[in-house]
Order: C-alpha cells, then sequence, then structure tokens
C-alpha cells in the first residue's frame, strides 16, 4: 500500500527526472500536441539503439507498422500472375520485351523486361522510374537534354533525352534482368489515375473516409505492385531468386526503400533522392495514415540493415544525408557488424536527378553485392527506343477487360480483406493467439502506441483536500520520449491499498466531482478502497484545443501519416494513466471504465493493455466505425474498419471481464463472442442492448 505521503513523494521524485529538466516540462509542461501538427517537411532524425537486441524490437515495431500502413497486414493471398511476356526487341547484346501481368484481381501492371543474351542465371534489378510522369515512356526534348549536359548531369543527348532507358539498358548489358514497371497511373499501367491535378488525389481514388477505415490506399496499392514486381522476376527461369536487387530515384527511390523494408527477397537496395531527415515525400503514392508516425525515411530505410544499402543524395531535401542520416546509418551497420553495407554518396552540384554520376554509383554496387564483382564502372553511350514501340497494349494484346477503375478495385480489395480477417475468426485457444498475433499488431499501428514500460510525472502534484477525508494529487503525466503533458487527477482516501479505478470521461477529470465533492459513483468506488484517476486526454479539460488540429482535406494520409488520431491520442493518454497506476501507484487491481462516447476510447485502451487491466465497462453508445463518412471525425481511426471494427477491440481484450453496454446496433457480437469462448472465458463477456445508468456500471465493476 501507498500512502498518501508515499504517492507525492514517488509522483515528485518522477518529475525531476532529466527528461523533464531537459524540456523545462516540471515547472510548467505545454503538451506539444496542443501546437501545429507534424507535416512532410518537417524534421525526422533517426536514433541508433543502443545494442543489437534493442535495435531488433524496434525494427520488429517499424516494420509491422509499414504493413499496417500499406494495408498489407497479413500479408493479401496473392492470385495467380498470368503474366503475358510479348513483342520481344533485339538489342546487340540485350533483349527488351513488353511485360503485363495481374497484380490483384482487377488490377494490371505493366512494365519493360530487359533480359541479357549471355546464358544462365542472372541477378535481377527491379527500377522504379520515379515523378517522371511519362515514366517509362519519357522523352526530353534536346533543350532539356543539353541543360543536363550543361549541369554535368548527363554526357550526351541521348541520355539526356532519355535517361530513364539508361538504367536498365545500361544493367541489362552488366548482365542483369531488369523489369522497369510502371507506377500506378503512369504509362500503360492507367485504369487508375495516379493524380487527378496538380497533386489533388483522384476523386473517385483512395481519398475518402472508407480508404482511411480501410488503409486502402494509392501507396499500399503501389508497394502491392512492387511486390508483385519481385514474385514476377523471382518466377522467370534466367533468375537466381538469391539476388534480386531494387532501385529508383524521388517516388522512385521510396518504392525502393519501402520495398526493401517489407519484402526479405531484396538482397540489395539503391534509392536515389529519397532517403532523408527532411522532406519525407509529396505525392500521395508516397504517404499513408500510420506510416511515419514516430518514424521517417531514414529509419524506416535502416530496416533494411544489415543487408547493402546505397544512398544517392543531390541539391534537394537529400543534401544533409552525409551529416544528417548517413552518420547513423554507419552507426548501426557498424553495431550489427557490416559497416560495408552501407554508402552514402552526395553530387549536390546537382538538382533533384537520377543522372550518370549517380547511376554509375548504382551499377558499382549492384556489380558488388549481386554479382561479387567489387568494380568501377563506366556508363557506356546507349541506343534508345523510341518510347511508342515500349507500349504493353496493341491489337494482339489489348488491354484486360478486367482491368478496372478505382471503385472496383476497392470493391475486390475489401471482399478478400474481409474474407481474409474471417479465416482468423478464434475457435480455440491456438486459433486465438494467432487473432492476437494479427489483430494486436494491427492495433499497435493504428494506435502507434502500446502500453510503455513506465511513464514520467512531468508536472509535480498539487494536493487538494475534499470533504469525507477525501484526498485529490493534480500532476502532469507523460512518456519520457514524448513532449506530452496529460493533466490527471488521482483521487483516493485512508482506505485505498492497492485497487485503481481509471476513469474515461468525456468530461475529464472535472467529472470527478460536482458541487465540491465526489459525485456518488466516485464516491462509491472511494469507499470501496479503490483509488480513482482521470485524466484530461487531449481535447478535454486542460487539454482542450484553443483550435483543433485541422485533417488535410486534400488527403488524409498528409495528416494521419505524421500525427496520431485525435481517437488514438486519446487511447495513448489512457494508456499512461494505466501505466502511472501499474508502476507508481503499485496497482495490482486496474479496473477501466468509459463513459458516454469515451466508451470507445478506455475499449481500445484496454484492448492494448490486455493482461494490465482486470475488468472494463464501456459504454459503446450504439457506435460503429462503419458510420464514420468524414475524414476529420474525432472517432476516425485509420484501419478500424478493415480489422474488424468494435467487435474485434472486444475480442482483443478476452478474457478481461468486460461490459459493453450501450451496444445495440454495432455489430460486436460475432468476433467478440468466439474470442472470449475461445479463451474459456464466455462468461467473461457481458453485452447489454441498453445503456446502463451510472450506479449500476459502477456496481458490477466492483462486483
Amino acid at each position: 500500500m501507498l500512502s498518501r505521503r508515499q504517492w507525492l513523494a514517488a509522483a515528485s521524485a518522477a518529475a525531476v527526472s532529466p527528461f523533464c529538466t531537459r524540456f523545462g516540462l516540471a515547472a510548467d509542461p505545454t503538451d506539444y500536441r496542443l501546437g501545429p501538427a507534424k507535416t512532410l517537411n518537417d524534421y525526422f532524425p533517426f536514433v541508433v539503439p543502443k545494442t543489437k537486441e534493442e535495435w531488433a524490437a524496434r525494427r520488429t515495431r517499424i516494420r509491422e507498422q509499414m504493413l499496417v500502413a500499406n494495408g498489407l497486414w497479413p500479408m493479401p493471398e496473392k492470385p495467380p500472375l498470368d503474366a503475358t511476356i510479348h513483342g520481344r526487341i533485339d538489342r546487340d547484346t540485350y533483349t527488351i520485351e513488353k511485360v503485363f501481368f495481374r497484380s490483384l484481381p482487377g488490377h494490371y501492371l505493366c512494365g519493360n523486361l530487359y533480359r541479357p543474351k549471355a546464358t544462365g542465371k542472372h541477378p535481377a534489378v527491379l527500377y522504379a522510374h520515379g515523378h517522371w510522369m511519362k515514366g517509362r515512356f519519357t522523352e526530353e526534348t534536346e533543350a532539356s537534354a543539353k541543360q543536363r549536359m550543361d549541369r554535368g548531369e548527363e554526357p550526351d543527348v541521348n541520355r539526356g533525352r532519355y535517361h530513364i532507358q539508361t538504367g536498365p539498358i545500361t544493367l541489362a548489358k552488366l548482365g542483369f534482368v531488369v523489369f522497369q514497371y510502371d507506377m500506378v497511373g503512369v504509362a500503360d499501367t492507367t485504369a487508375i489515375a495516379h493524380i487527378a491535378r496538380s497533386g489533388v488525389p483522384h476523386p473517385n481514388g483512395f481519398a475518402d473516409a472508407e480508404g482511411e477505415l480501410r488503409l486502402q490506399s494509392l501507396m499500399g496499392l503501389q508497394t502491392w505492385n512492387s511486390i508483385r514486381g519481385v514474385d514476377f522476376v523471382t518466377s522467370l527461369p534466367d533468375v537466381d531468386p538469391t539476388k534480386i536487387g531494387v532501385t529508383g530515384a524521388s517516388g522512385g527511390g521510396t518504392q525502393s526503400f519501402v520495398l526493401a523494408a517489407v519484402d526479405d527477397r531484396i538482397a540489395a537496395a539503391a534509392p536515389a533522392v529519397m532517403v532523408s531527415t527532411a522532406m519525407q515525400g509529396g505525392c500521395v503514392c508516397e504517404n499513408c495514415s500510420l506510416f511515419r508516425t514516430g518514424t521517417g525515411n531514414v529509419e524506416m530505410a535502416a530496416v533494411f540493415a544489415p543487408k547493402p544499402l546505397l544512398l544517392s543524395c543531390a541539391n534537394d531535401w537529400t543534401k544533409e544525408v552525409m551529416t544528417k542520416g548517413y552518420p547513423e546509418l554507419r552507426q548501426l551497420y557498424r553495431m550489427l557488424g557490416a559497416p560495408d553495407n552501407v554508402l552514402a554518396k552526395a553530387w549536390t552540384r546537382l538538382p533533384h536527378n537520377y543522372g550518370r554520376p549517380s547511376r554509375e554509383a548504382m551499377y558499382d554496387w549492384f556489380l558488388t553485392h549481386l554479382m561479387g564483382k567489387p568494380e568501377s564502372f563506366a556508363e557506356p553511350p546507349i541506343t534508345p527506343t523510341p518510347p511508342a514501340e515500349l507500349t504493353v497494349f496493341d491489337a494482339e494484346h489489348p488491354r484486360p477487360k478486367d482491368d478496372l477503375p478505382a471503385k472496383d478495385v476497392r470493391a475486390k480489395m475489401t471482399e478478400a480483406s474481409d474474407a481474409q480477417l474471417a479465416k482468423l475468426t478464434p475457435t480455440d485457444a491456438k486459433s486465438l493467439t494467432e487473432y492476437r498475433a494479427v489483430l494486436g499488431g494491427a492495433l499497435r499501428a493504428m494506435l502507434c502506441d502500446e502500453l510503455p514500460a513506465s511513464i514520467t510525472v512531468k508536472k509535480a502534484p498539487v494536493e487538494k483536500k475534499l470533504p469525507g477525508g477525501v484526498t485529490v494529487h493534480a500532476a502532469h503525466l507523460g512518456r519520457a520520449d514524448e513532449k506530452d503533458a496529460v493533466p490527471t487527477d488521482g483521487m483516493f482516501t485512508a482506505k485505498f491499498k492497492d485497487q485503481v479505478v481509471i476513469w474515461v470521461h468525456p468530461k475529464g477529470k472535472a467529472s470527478l466531482t460536482a458541487d465540491g465533492k465526489p459525485v456518488p459513483e466516485v464516491r462509491t468506488l472511494l469507499d470501496a478502497g479503490y483509488a480513482v484517476v482521470a485524466p484530461d486526454v487531449l481535447g478535454v479539460g486542460e487539454l482542450a484545443f484553443a483550435k483543433p488540429r485541422p485533417v488535410n482535406q486534400t488527403y488524409a494520409g498528409f495528416t494521419f501519416g505524421y500525427n496520431r488520431s485525435l481517437l488514438a491520442e486519446r487511447v495513448h493518454d489512457v494508456l499512461t494513466a494505466i501505466t502511472f497506476a501499474k508502476t507508481m501507484l503499485k496497482a495490482k487491481t486496474i479496473r477501466v471504465v468509459g463513459w458516454d462516447e469515451f466508451g470507445l476510447v478506455a475499449l481500445l485502451a484496454t484492448a492494448a493493455a490486455r493482461d494490465a487491466v482486470g475488468k472494463l465497462a464501456a459504454d459503446l453508445d450504439q457506435f460503429r466505425f462503419e458510420s464514420i463518412t468524414k475524414t476529420d471525425d474525432p472517432r476516425m481511426l485509420p484501419g478500424a474498419v478493415k480489422y474488424g471494427g468494435i467487435g474485434a477491440f472486444l475480442a482483443l481484450c478476452a478474457p478481461t471481464e468486460t461490459l459493453a453496454h450501450n451496444h445495440k446496433g454495432t455489430a460486436s457480437g460475432k468476433v467478440s463472442k468466439a474470442a472470449f469462448a475461445a479463451a474459456g472465458a464466455a462468461d467473461s463477456l457481458t453485452r447489454a442492448d441498453a445503456k446502463w445508468a451510472p450506479a449500476k456500471v459502477v456496481e458490477w465493476l466492483l462486483k
């Protein structure tokens, strides 16, 4: 049991932690979330963990987050490619062929296949063209080519005009099989538009609330296409499947480091002019919700470690990589015992490009790490192919009739995802473990959070006495690695021993009292020996917004890709309160109650905290995530519908004794009841259509 003096002493000691002193939080903390939201143009440093074990755990979380954000957790089932390869173009030492295959039902990926004429097994390279919006069909003017030559970016007119072709041609001459594939909406892959105009997502594309709730995005589709590109090249008889590389510049650089991070088959990577601590990628195809919250491009590129990674930099947002990003990557690779497997080169006299200097560095890198030929290679002149001859579709090979627009593709994605998740519905202890692994990982990524091991008190408690022997300690709680500061009241009497109720209410800690004394429900809990801990979660009470953070109305991924949703932030604050009760108050029993619309917050926090919570009472407010129609809805949680909504989150609470009242219309029964039954705790889930009175909720909570 902690006495009032011990409680105050423990919290006060925590309040003068080095973190609090460093950021000046002990005196008058201000929660950073009341300020402007983070954007793609902010600073994204990579802090290298101290040990291999710490990095292994961090790497697992980042990779999990990347997959969830892209709609690829669990990895979707892969239909047959049914690839069509035709129209061979014969060159001196290599050939070019035209390719299209079914990436997923209703969607085809197109590209050109460059193959050396030499027989045998060859290493292969996936080549992403980036944001040169004619892609494989790029054909610059002579004037533009001469400008490139004058800058030292290209050596002659052919390479200046056809720089997108130059890399694949040269790699094929060197003995690599190369698949140069389209971005969505570019060249031949045009059934779904890339953009409608100047960076605005296509109105029939992936920019609505349903897309957010199902984690369907242009970036996710493009990442899936990259994975299917690996499926394609590894299926070729002349490719060594153990020697697969990926490269690309600009948006193609994003595709490269993302593919390298999420697909274990990539053996070497060379993303150009994209990995940096500065601008993270400005296109909708480089952004999706959940993707960079708490991380950034350098750390995500580091997920590939210790495999060979080459970064190319120019006079753009990557110009500082040699001093910001590369030193940290070198530190990580040294720690992992592969210091020679990471290299960054900068040509800061050149603008954003993938010109000859950076291409030659790429050739050297792949020769060394995919062919075992560490040599310096000078790029020779090329003979370009007229873009009209590279197009995939012709009279004999028409566009497939089932190459569908975005709306229809998304419907098929939804159907496949729902079927895949349905198969995970738990039926016994073994399947429940698998369900928790998949859905638990998804929830971590959706919240961009999990129950912290420890918290800090960022403003020392102030003690206040109320009538009836009630003491209140008011403090600000937060995480050591964040500048959050959550105003929290802890209320208790002399009867308090080691039992705590986390009180989650739309009015925050102000809801604990009325007319200067505890409300009846709180009084009942106090008289039963419980302490009641109530945080002002983000947007409530002392953390009320002067002006709420706006959600980007062009594309919510520009907001939720860098910041937790408001709902996730509120869950974050409740998780902080749970750990406070567990670690500082030494609570042996923690119960959580969520009132009115904040029952959802309590439910999600309990699902994330799991064994730390002994009992949950949540008002479900007759809410369904499927009812959300706007991306700025305060209950928006990207991914919530994809993973089963309220029912799935209830299922994750099993076997915690749970009351879900006011649940009429939530469609929460099937999977939640199955999970509790599989956990051997069918009687631990109480569901009630009607809203229970507060006194009845507290009576249940104390049973």
